[in-house]
């Protein structure tokens, strides 16, 4: 077991884990970036990144990060695989348990972003990034003049089908109860707008 301690230790290695990385590793910390699975988070599942500045008519999800990877690791960002099972602040030192094994850091940057809630009906796996969609802000012009389903009676439901109003030809809001479960100020505003 080594001793080696480093400054930094990201946890996350989707969009907001490689920019840690990037800002840490630029700074010249000893950074370590931790990953259970692959590099990118739910960018990677994404067909086509267009609200991303500086790469007009788009960039596929799993380029954008690729490139975020490389240039990360230009300044000498350390990326490992592995599960993060416990984390103990001693103070001054940090010490993680990853994957059975001891890490020390001065500070941890917890970054493990989000999962969306599936709904586990057939065909859905299949047709993430062609027609299945989880970010109305990142896919909505995809589905410009067309009807559209949401699924879901909270805040970030109705939010999103009132996003995609703008681009789809009529938006489906699809929820189990007799009432919507968003803020009163989100309903209001959807049911003026509907």
């Amino acid at each position: 077991m080594s001793e080696n301690i480093f400054d930094v230790v990201i946890i996350g290695g989707g969009p907001a884990g490689l920019t840690a990385g990037l800002y840490c590793s630029r700074a010249r910390l000893n950074t370590m970036l931790i990953e259970k699975m692959i590099l990118g988070g739910q960018v990677m599942i994404t067909t086509d990144v267009e609200n991303y500045p500086g790469f007009p008519g788009g960039i596929a999800g799993p380029e954008l990060m690729e490139r975020f990877q490389t240039h990360c690791q230009e300044f000498g960002l350390q990326v490992t695989t592995g599960n993060v099972e416990n984390i103990n602040d001693n103070g001054k030192i940090k010490e993680l348990s990853v994957d059975g094994k001891k890490i020390l850091a001065r500070a941890v940057i917890i970054a493990t972003g989000a999962q969306p809630r599936k709904l586990g009906v057939p065909g859905e796996q299949e047709l993430i990034g062609r027609g299945v969609s989880y970010c109305a802000t990142c896919d909505g012009a995809f589905f410009r003049n067309v009807p559209v389903a949401i699924n879901g009676g909270g805040d970030t439901a109705v939010e999103e089908a009132m996003f995609l109003s703008r681009f789809a030809s009529k938006v489906y809001l699809i929820h189990r109860r007799d009432q919507l479960r968003a803020i009163s100020l989100l309903q209001d505003k959807y049911l003026d707008e509907n």
